[in-house]
């Protein structure tokens, strides 16, 4: 039971309120005919109880449901495919326990915590019992350990997405044993998770995860051009990576990225300072280049905003110089330095203040585009 919800007396209340605004409440529809007999909440059909709860949409009341009684557990047991427990601040751990069996359908689930709660016993019932699970955020789990990953990888083959930011106990071992096992994953946030991003862990990756879209590698220090041109020779559908305060990166890997990965939309190199201009002009290289093979294919143009780099950040990278930053921002129509569109970031670069979009230098472009944002 949830605090503050609602109880077993507050739902026949309902139920009788429910009977008198569409009835006469004795089971006849006001228009006359036949009704089927409903005594309480607990006659409901499945169908009607899975739609109410839908249209609540409120995790807490359907844990509560789920403990009704056995008919109402196992229908939301079988129709309950998304499930959030961010919002409980105290044992989560043993709330996720005692649920893991009761939801064995989910596809999603949250568990991002404020303060650390989760240990590996919650997490390996989440994998014996959730195996059709697709994304799970586990973000800020800091008591976590390598028995969480290991039984993930077992029990949850088919992983699509994993936020496990911040669980900074998992090592490059579990993590490249998770790859072997959960060969779907497209979005992966390693941030923080210095000890399991080592360029051993993503040459698994890039080996075993190539449909791989979405990557956080931010802050892990140990990870070099060895593991990031892994990844741009075997995920070639990477559309967005961040490597702020991956220190020791070089040009190497935006070449690399640059060439292997044609989709790329994000990149984030905020404190690489070891990024030269060698690396811009690689991505603007690499834009002639697609639009050489786009006109070959006799494709539209891939001057549409939709296609190339959309945000790009390069605060702090100190040795950029104003002509290869501007030649990037040039080759790229949704990269933008005005402030209503700002998604080429080059704070902390003072020798870049000269870098401008096209919408800088013809204002009345940037307003049309602002009054076409808000038409949405």
């Amino acid at each position: 039971m949830v605090s503050g919800r609602p109880v077993n007396e507050d739902l026949d209340a309902w139920f009788r309120s429910l009977m008198l605004s569409t009835g006469n409440g004795r089971g006849q529809p006001e228009s006359g005919g036949a009704m089927p007999t409903l005594s309480g909440w607990k006659d409901l059909p499945i169908e009607l109880l899975l739609r109410i709860m839908s249209v609540v949409g409120d995790d807490r009341m359907l844990i509560v449901a789920s403990g009704v009684c056995t008919g109402w557990r196992d229908a939301l047991g079988w129709g309950l495919t998304n499930l959030s427990l961010s919002w409980c601040q105290q044992n989560m751990n043993n709330l996720m326990i005692s649920l893991a069996h009761k939801f064995s359908k989910l596809q999603v689930l949250a568990l991002r915590q404020i303060i650390p709660q989760l240990e590996d016993s919650a997490v390996e019932a989440i994998a014996n019992y959730c195996h059709d699970l697709r994304e799970l955020d586990l973000s800020r789990s800091f008591r976590l350990s390598d028995r969480s990953l290991y039984a993930l990888a077992n029990g949850c083959p088919w992983l699509t997405r994993l936020n496990i930011s911040g669980c900074s106990n998992f090592s490059d071992t579990a993590l490249t044993y998770l790859s072997y096992h959960c060969k779907n994953l497209k979005c992966l946030n390693l941030c923080g998770c210095g000890k399991a991003a080592t360029d051993r862990a993503l040459q698994a990756i890039a080996h075993n995860c190539s449909q791989l879209q979405s990557l956080n590698l931010g802050w892990c220090e140990d990870v070099t051009d060895k593991g990031v041109i892994s990844l741009a020779s075997g995920c070639p559908d990477l559309r967005a990576l961040d490597m702020c305060g991956c220190v020791l990166i070089t040009d190497d890997s935006v070449i690399a990225l640059a060439t292997g990965c044609p989709h790329l939309r994000s990149l984030g190199l905020y404190y690489c300072q070891n990024i030269t201009d060698r690396a811009m002009y690689s991505l603007a290289n690499s834009r002639v280049k697609s639009k050489c093979r786009r006109r070959d294919t006799e494709r539209r143009s891939s001057s549409k905003e939709e296609d190339g780099l959309a945000n790009l950040n390069i605060s702090q990278c100190t040795a950029l110089t104003p002509p290869a930053v501007q030649a990037v921002c040039d080759s790229f129509p949704a990269l933008h330095t005005c402030p209503e569109r700002h998604s080429l970031i080059i704070s902390g670069c003072l020798s870049l203040t000269s870098v401008h979009c096209a919408c800088a230098l013809h204002p009345h472009r940037a307003g049309r585009a602002m009054v076409a944002n808000h038409a949405y």
